[in-house]
């Protein structure tokens, strides 16, 4: 398990209350989140109607589904499977930042939906940039050397005699 990293921990709150525009209640980044009450806030305000049913107080097993509808949610928004975290992770605190892991992926999965305007978190998911070059370029490729396929001029160790041998004068 990955160490905690209080950092980006206060980043994800942070983030959730730009997206949501209020604030948070007050509280440890797990208590805050352990309900999953604002969690399927978020959700809702990213896929509006994806969280048909928010439980804000009730039994343990009625606060767990309030996270099982969020991790649906978002599975169904983008966040790859591998990255969302169990419901034991964030209810019973097994791994706190497994949770901020899968945050992050839904900050990163946000940007890739272009009626998003709200607020980034993570770095800036990489575009396809695709190249395509006319078999006239290519041709004229074929002759250059890639430094990749090796350089065997300059400085090496050539002539200097075999592995423990000592230099006579």
């Amino acid at each position: 398990m990955a160490p905690r990293n209080k950092e980006q921990e206060q980043e994800v709150l942070e983030w959730i209350a730009g997206v949501l525009g209020e604030k948070l209640p007050p509280g440890a980044y797990e208590d805050v989140l352990k309900d999953g009450v604002v969690l399927c806030k978020l959700a809702n305000k990213l896929a509006p109607g994806s969280v048909k049913k928010i439980q804000e107080r009730g039994t343990n097993f009625q606060l767990m589904e309030n996270i099982q509808r969020f991790q649906a949610a978002i599975k169904k928004y983008g966040v790859p499977e591998e990255e969302i975290f169990q419901t034991a992770d964030l209810f019973e605190r097994r791994n706190i930042p497994q949770v901020t892991l899968c945050l992050y992926s839904l900050g990163r999965i946000t940007q890739k939906h272009p009626e998003f305007t709200g607020p980034s978190l993570g770095p800036k998911m990489a575009e396809k940039n695709e190249r395509t070059f006319t078999e006239e370029q290519l041709r004229a490729n074929e002759g250059q050397l890639n430094l990749q396929m090796g350089f065997n001029k300059g400085a090496s160790q050539s002539g200097h005699g075999g592995f423990g041998n000592t230099r006579h004068m």
